[in-house]
């Protein structure tokens, strides 16, 4: 399969070296340009439009939006923020690249300026992840791939859509982080999960204090509340980590006397596909 230059950034998208015809600056109406229905991005944080806003209104807009034709008008593809910014200020042009690409790309392309620049949350990307995977039939493989992230960070990712609807609102509006999430994840109870994050937020607590405290809680949750303890085995507990390196996803081992199970996790079903084929592979099936 012959690799994209998605993975390298909109630079390499759009090298000046190319920009005869289509790919150069051209200047639009903001009237001209429809927002990105694909945009991955749901929060805009306040203080940074103002201080955008600000910067734009004394030194213009230095870097052209990303847009591509629809038509007789535009739809934005990556600049959001420039974007939102000239519309707020009543701008009557706007410096713009056009550029041709299907639907995949152009969420492809929001998605790596987002992620470069640290602007979305891990619900946002969780969810643009998802929306690969699901609507363009990508692997995970394809999305670390194009994104530069490495397939265990978009596995666990993904994952924060298993938490409770209140709880991955709390993470989209920065109130809990990742990390919060990633141990609240640890809990099968989505109630016990909605009230240990009302927790953190009450009293602020870290990662590793949310951590202590479900350690504390542990005996009373029960086996039931939690999904993983801490392998008494440590030969099983690196088998464990050497299946979710070889599988990209997570594996528990759960062992009782002379039996047990293995359980494998999956997002989606071409996560499961996905997870199957490289079982294969590697039994030679």
């Amino acid at each position: 399969m012959e690799k994209r230059a998605l993975g390298k950034g909109i630079s390499a998208l759009i090298p000046e070296r190319e920009m005869p015809a289509q790919g150069k600056v051209v200047f639009l109406k903001p009237a001209q340009i429809k927002p990105n229905p694909l945009q991955p991005r749901e929060n805009f944080d306040a203080q940074g439009m103002e201080d955008l806003v600000r910067s734009i209104k004394e030194k213009g807009v230095i870097q052209p939006v990303l847009v591509r034709q629809r038509g007789d008008s535009y739809e934005l593809i990556a600049g959001e923020r420039r974007f939102r910014a000239a519309n707020l200020l009543n701008l009557n042009e706007l410096p713009a690249i056009v550029k041709e690409v299907d639907d995949r790309d152009s969420l492809e392309i929001s998605l790596i300026e987002n992620i470069q620049r640290q602007d979305l949350n891990a619900i946002e990307e969780a969810r643009a992840f998802k929306y690969l995977l699901d609507k363009f039939q990508m692997t995970q493989e394809e999305v670390s791939e194009v994104l530069g992230k490495s397939s265990v960070t978009i596995s666990n990712t993904l994952r924060l859509l298993k938490l409770p609807q209140e709880v991955q609102e709390e993470i989209r509006n920065n109130r809990i982080t990742y990390g919060h999430g990633r141990v609240l994840l640890e809990i099968s109870d989505p109630n016990l999960q909605r009230k240990l994050a009302q927790e953190v937020i009450s009293k602020g607590l870290s990662v590793r204090e949310l951590e202590n405290l479900v350690k504390t809680r542990r005996p009373r949750m029960g086996k039931i509340s939690m999904r993983r303890e801490v392998h008494p085995d440590p030969h099983l507990a690196m088998l464990e980590e050497e299946l979710r390196h070889v599988l990209a996803t997570k594996v528990n081992i759960i062992k009782n006397k002379k039996r047990g199970h293995i359980m494998i996790e999956f997002y989606s079903k071409e996560d499961l596909e996905r997870i199957a084929h490289r079982i294969k592979g590697v039994a030679g099936l």
